[in-house]
C-alpha cells in the first residue's frame, strides 16, 4: 500500500497555516533564509519546493546565493550577520555545498534558535528528512490497526537502512538510534547486502541512484521507505527503486516522487514556524 506523503504534509501545512495567521496578527512574519553555494540543479529544486510551501502557510523565504569560490571566512561572517538579524527566524545552508565552505562546522555557527535544518550540534529542531521518515513509518503503524504502542513497537523491528551520507542516510540512522532503535547500517562495503535487507522489517533506502533496491531484496510484508533521490536524464526526481517492481511484495511503501519529500519539507516549515514562535516568546515584552 502505498503511503501518501502528500495527504500527510497538507495536514502539517494546514496546522501550520493557522500558526502563521496568528504570528503575522501580532507583526512577526517567519522568515527563512537560505544560503546557495553555486547553481546546482537538484539544489534548486529543492529550495523551489521550500518556497512554494512557505508562501502557501504565509511564511516567506529569501535565497542568498554565493558563488562556488566564496571561502569559510566569508561564509562564517555572513552567518554572524544573519544570528543577529531579527527579521530572520531561520537560516539553513543548502547541501550539497563544496567541501572548501566546511558545511558541518558553519552549521555549528548558526544560532541554534535558528538552525532548524537540525544539523548544529546544538541545534533545537529534529532533522526534516529524519523526522519525516519516522512520520511515513508512524503512518504506516497506524494502518495496521495494531494496539500496540509505537514507542515500543518500533524497537523491536528488525530495520535496515542502506546509505549513510550526510544529508540522509546518517541523520536517519541517529534519529532511529534515538528513539530505541539499533538499524543495520548498508554501504558500499558492505558484503552480500541482499542477505541483510531480505531479513528487515523496515528498509530505508538513502542511496539516492537508481534501483537500488529491487524486489529480491525485500521481504514479503515488510515497509520500505525511498528517502534516496537522483535526477533522470528527462531531468525528473527518482528514488531508489521502481514501483512496479515491489509493491506487490511490500505492505506499505513510500513513492518518489509524493512520499518523504512532502513531508520533509512540511516539517522544515514546521520547524520555521516553531522558530518563529520562540522568537516572539523572547521579543513580547513580559
Amino acid at each position: 500500500m502505498k503511503l501518501d506523503g502528500k495527504e500527510i504534509a497538507n495536514s502539517i501545512l494546514s496546522n501550520l497555516k493557522q500558526r502563521v495567521k496568528a504570528l503575522r496578527s501580532k507583526g512577526i512574519i517567519p522568515t527563512l533564509l537560505i544560503i546557495l553555494v553555486g547553481d546546482n540543479e537538484q539544489s534548486l529544486i529543492y529550495i523551489r519546493q521550500k518556497e512554494l510551501k512557505a508562501k502557501e502557510i504565509g511564511a516567506r523565504t529569501e535565497v542568498l546565493t554565493l558563488s562556488e569560490s566564496t571561502t569559510f571566512d566569508e561564509a562564517k561572517s555572513l552567518v554572524t550577520k544573519l544570528n543577529s538579524d531579527p527579521q530572520v527566524q531561520a537560516i539553513i545552508i543548502q547541501r550539497p555545498a563544496p567541501e572548501s565552505l566546511r558545511v558541518e562546522e558553519l552549521s555549528k555557527l548558526i544560532d541554534p534558535e535558528k538552525e532548524i535544518d537540525g544539523f548544529g550540534k546544538n541545534s533545537f529542531y529534529k532533522v526534516p528528512v529524519a523526522e519525516a521518515t519516522e512520520i511515513l513509518i508512524k503512518n504506516a503503524f497506524e494502518q495496521m490497526n495494531t494496539s500496540q504502542d509505537f514507542n515500543l513497537w518500533i524497537k523491536k523491528q528488525k530495520i535496515v537502512v542502506t546509505g549513510k551520507g550526510e544529508t540522509a542516510g546518517r541523520p536517519v540512522i541517529q534519529h532511529l538510534k534515538n528513539l530505541g532503535s539499533e538499524p543495520t547500517i548498508i554501504d558500499s562495503k558492505t558484503e552480500d547486502p541482499k542477505t541483510i535487507t531480505k531479513k528487515a522489517d523496515i528498509l530505508i533506502s538513502a542511496v539516492g541512484k537508481d534501483r537500488v533496491v529491487t524486489a529480491d531484496m525485500v521481504k514479503k510484508g515488510a515497509i520500505l521507505i525511498g528517502v534516496g533521490l537522483h535526477t533522470d536524464e528527462e531531468g525528473k526526481l527518482r528514488g531508489d527503486f521502481h514501483r512496479d517492481e515491489i509493491a506487490e511484495i511490500v505492505s506499505f511503501y513510500s513513492p518518489t516522487p509524493g512520499g518523504v519529500g512532502p513531508v520533509n519539507v512540511a516539517c522544515l516549515m514546521r520547524n520555521l514556524v516553531k522558530a518563529a514562535e520562540k522568537g516572539m516568546a523572547t521579543t513580547l515584552p513580559k
